[in-house]
């Protein structure tokens, strides 16, 4: 099944309330196994899709946006369903509002965005097994080594964005 015909992909929450579709291939998905998102997620991973926010489109509801703790101390924000709490995509600090962290699970057809790198696996359960033909990387990596082609062309488009918005951040905790 070619992209064309595999997107858009729809996903949501538990109860419903909020729905969502994403519209295109993610940029890279992170199969991450670092103690923050095991506690986060209470389970042994968290496996999200990276994608352009402007790629990602709500269908119904309105999630709620709570602010959570991350290992670099800036912390991200969660969007959340406001009725059955479950997390569906975050913003980190370091791109904020331009790139959205899918969750995966919440897809209605996960099985179509498996990892495409395994990250902090230094910190994964021992009892995970990592499969073979996949990158698995002890802490983070340089995208330049993994990513496709297509997916930096189009990180590079958004890097003026980027930078732009982490220069408000730092001229704002000046």
């Amino acid at each position: 099944m070619s992209d064309t015909q595999l997107y858009p992909l729809e996903g949501g929450c538990d109860c419903g309330g909020v729905r969502y579709a994403v519209l295109t291939a993610p940029l890279f998905v992170h199969c991450c196994h670092c103690r923050w998102c095991q506690r986060e997620s209470g389970a042994s991973f968290a496996l999200n899709a990276m994608i352009e926010a402007d790629r990602v489109t709500l269908l119904t509801g309105q999630p709620e946006w709570v602010h959570t703790p991350s290992a670099s101390g800036q912390g991200q924000m969660i969007a959340r369903c406001p009725t059955c709490r479950l997390a569906l995509w975050s913003h980190y600090a370091g791109a904020g509002s331009l790139v959205s962290f899918v969750r995966v699970g919440t897809l209605d057809e996960p099985d179509h965005l498996p990892p495409d790198i395994h990250i902090f696996t230094a910190s994964k359960q021992p009892w995970v097994v990592l499969p073979d033909g996949t990158p698995a990387m002890p802490a983070y990596y340089d995208r330049a080594d993994y990513w496709p082609a297509d997916s930096l062309a189009r990180r590079a488009v958004l890097l003026p964005r980027i930078e732009a918005y982490q220069g408000s951040r730092n001229r704002g905790s000046a």
